[in-house]
């Protein structure tokens, strides 16, 4: 029984690498380089791509919480089977939209349930996975979305485009192929975890509460407005930008994929090593400053430098979230039986950030090209600041809603 629950919880794993990376990562990052495309068929302005591009992250605001809620009361299992039927006819949606409008409503009812997919998903591992190993199953968790980030901008305007028939076709693939992760999800097996906390579960309105209550949540929910809103930013500008400064659109896209190919790379290592090292609040203020700096360099790099910008702001980006997500669920006071209420919360926080940073930094442009990233630059130093303010979190968390619940051998 102990070796099947092992084997088991490395399937799930994988379903959560795959769900991410098709129905979140590849369908998010395919709408920034096609923008180009997008834009000239819709007649859209740069501002209005700069709202398509962030305004999804609106209702998150409110389905972040609501998703995290949701999946500590009923369990994740219940949310996946829904959310990914869903999001992907959703994101299929997208290839039929005729006006900004259009466009910019079906873009905030996908990003009101990503949240659902993303909470649900990270939560499993929460309960699959031992204190010991969540650093790497949320390391590979990022490693898969930044694996799909990397194949929807290396491949979705340059080669699925052309062989697909253009932006509707490509947005369209993806939503169908994500919406098929509803029946893996429907036929997998539940943790007796997941079952042990969904029947102790307190309220929601108790657990949203609690939560609340936290002060280093609301914290790490302001660090991750900033990086997380710098970030948006910074991948919905920067083909636009190259190709701007005159950059070939292969080039410009491959800066891109350049960027999400180093954080797949170093994804796994620095979120191994923030498992032996014991002290996550340390790398995430290098990865931090990291992303500042390379945003930061964007804003008057050119040439070869601008490879450097983007590899030294890259690098650190799927880890920090790694890294970032582990720490929320180790924070004194949440565990795994609050996991999705306080990824949830700071999620929410940060969906903020992601809304206004991309039209905020992409309206600065009129000064010079480069303006936008040094507001993001800005945006991710306030978001460091926050965490210099978070105390060293508790890595062996008491879930408070299971404290009286005897455990199951």
């Amino acid at each position: 029984m102990v070796n099947q629950q092992s084997n088991h919880k490395w399937y799930i794993l994988t379903l959560v690498v795959l769900t991410n990376m098709f129905v979140v990562a590849m369908p998010a990052m395919g709408m920034s380089v096609l923008a180009k495309e997008i834009s000239q068929d819709l007649s859209l302005n740069l501002v209005q791509v700069g709202v398509v591009w962030g305004v999804g992250s609106l209702p998150a605001i409110l389905t972040s919480l609501l998703g995290g809620v949701i999946g500590d009361k009923i369990g994740p299992k219940r949310v996946l089977i829904a959310a990914t039927l869903f999001a992907g006819l959703l994101g299929a949606a997208r290839g039929l939209a005729v006006d900004f409008v259009s466009m910019t409503l079906i873009v905030i009812l996908l990003g009101a349930l990503i949240p659902f997919v993303a909470m649900s998903g990270i939560k499993t591992a929460g309960q699959w996975f031992p204190s010991h190993q969540l650093g790497l199953a949320n390391g590979l968790i990022s490693m898969g979305m930044a694996f799909g980030f990397l194949i929807g901008s290396l491949l979705s305007a340059t080669t699925f485009s052309p062989l697909l028939g253009g932006w509707r076709n490509v947005l369209i693939v993806y939503g169908l192929l994500g919406a098929l992760f509803s029946i893996p999800w429907y036929f997998s097996r539940v943790n007796s975890n997941e079952a042990k906390t969904s029947a102790a579960a307190l309220s929601m309105r108790k657990a949203v509460g609690h939560i609340v209550g936290l002060k280093y949540i609301w914290l790490l929910g302001l660090t991750l407005f900033g990086v997380s809103g710098a970030v948006q930013g910074i991948l919905g500008y920067l083909p636009l930008y190259l190709r701007g400064i005159g950059w070939q659109p292969v080039h410009a896209d491959g800066a891109l994929s350049a960027f999400h190919t180093i954080s797949m790379l170093f994804v796994l290592p620095i979120a191994l090593w923030s498992d032996w090292l014991g002290s996550r609040k340390c790398l995430l203020l290098f990865a931090t400053l990291m992303v500042a700096l390379g945003s930061g360099l964007l804003s008057f790099a050119s040439g070869g430098l601008v490879w450097t910008a983007v590899l030294l702001a890259g690098f650190v980006r799927d880890a920090f979230m790694a890294i970032f997500m582990t720490m929320v669920i180790e924070t004194e006071g949440v565990g795994p039986a609050y996991a999705g209420t306080a990824l949830g919360l700071t999620m929410a926080i940060s969906g903020i950030g992601n809304v206004l940073a991309p039209p905020l930094g992409n309206s600065l442009a009129s000064l010079w090209p480069g303006a936008p990233f040094v507001f993001w630059s800005g945006l991710t130093l306030f978001g460091m600041v926050c965490l210099l303010m978070v105390r060293k979190a508790n890595p062996n968390p008491i879930p408070l809603i299971l404290e009286n619940v005897p455990e199951q051998g």
